[in-house]
């Protein structure tokens, strides 16, 4: 069993991370794992409907990004919007922190932001003096390892074709590559996880099971409850409709709106997901965590040594790898 953090590492060439989507969503290759034969294919994103079984349901995130990132009218300090709280109020992250202290008061986004708290881990209670404007002011949460600021192509591409609840700090990757067109021809339902910044940011802990999650809010409407009941098997696609569909309870899964701060790593089993479709991770990160917890961590790194060597696109950007 692999418990420590570096059990998790792995080279990867700079020149394999995708900095800016491929023209088409559909284009991407994808690795296809075999967990029962312990084999590995390569096909393309376009081939994704060849792998589903009858009665199958493919369940994915609709949450919607957030252009959650805003400076300042002098550009001098930087906010991340996290999650909303009461009122006007926003737990952030903010750069530089040494300027954002207990009763700071800047200008941003159209409004005056205050910030009322200082929790034990760096981020701020920021309470704005009415709605930023978001859409005028943001910039999209793209990651840092783009190396270059958000701009007009980010505004869609790193958005779901189906993005619709508003909410997330980060795009549910998996889900960038499907076209209306696909969608169209496979049996699917929504639901939704807001992505925090908690699912990506790094594991501190020398013990992976040290490690806490933030928690995430999520919401299953009772058509997606139905139709997840009656699939007989779920194809998650990405981490954070894994996520949601482990959280549940045993017995049918029932509609409602929660939150979950559920962490899989080996050597937890999932219960609920058959198949999954993925993005290709960061090293030493909980989204690798999970799916080495899932298709078993020797075959998945063997599939990341192959991706490497084949010079697969990885993170946000990148091609992906369906597991079944």
């Amino acid at each position: 069993m692999s418990t420590h953090i570096s059990d998790y590492d792995f080279d990867l060439p700079p020149e394999l991370i995708a900095p800016r989507p491929l023209a088409s969503r559909d284009a991407s290759r994808m690795m296809v794992i075999d967990r029962a034969k312990g084999t590995i294919e390569h096909r393309m994103f376009r081939d994704f409907p060849e792998f589903l079984r009858k009665d199958d349901l493919v369940v994915l995130n609709n949450s919607r990004v957030i252009k959650a990132r805003l400076r300042t009218e002098d550009r001098r300090i930087e906010i991340l919007l996290l999650e909303p709280t009461e009122g006007n109020c926003w737990k952030c992250l903010v750069k530089p922190g040494r300027k954002m202290r207990v009763g700071a008061k800047v200008a941003i986004a159209g409004v005056e932001a205050t910030v009322r708290q200082v929790f034990p881990e760096g981020e701020r209670l920021v309470e704005f003096s009415d709605e930023p404007d978001l859409e005028c002011y943001g910039a999209m949460p793209i990651p840092p390892y783009f190396n270059r600021e958000a701009d007009a192509e980010d505004d869609t591409r790193y958005q779901t074709v189906f993005a619709e609840a508003q909410g997330s700090v980060a795009a549910p990757t998996a889900g960038l590559h499907f076209t209306p067109e696909i969608l169209a021809n496979i049996p699917h339902a929504f639901i939704t996880l807001h992505v925090g910044i908690g699912t990506f940011q790094p594991v501190k802990a020398e013990i992976v099971e040290e490690h806490r999650m933030h928690e995430e809010r999520y919401e299953i409407s009772k058509e997606a409850a139905g139709r997840i009941n009656a699939a007989s098997r779920l194809v998650a696609i990405g981490t954070t409709a894994t996520r949601v569909l482990e959280s549940q309870p045993p017995g049918p899964v029932l509609p409602h709106a929660g939150s979950t701060d559920i962490f899989i790593h080996p050597p937890m089993s999932l219960s609920r997901v058959g198949a999954l479709l993925t993005n290709f991770h960061l090293p030493r990160s909980t989204l690798l965590m999970l799916v080495s917890a899932f298709a078993g961590k020797d075959l998945v790194f063997a599939a990341y040594e192959e991706a490497v060597g084949k010079s697969y696109r990885f993170f946000s950007y990148g091609d992906c790898m369906l597991v079944t």
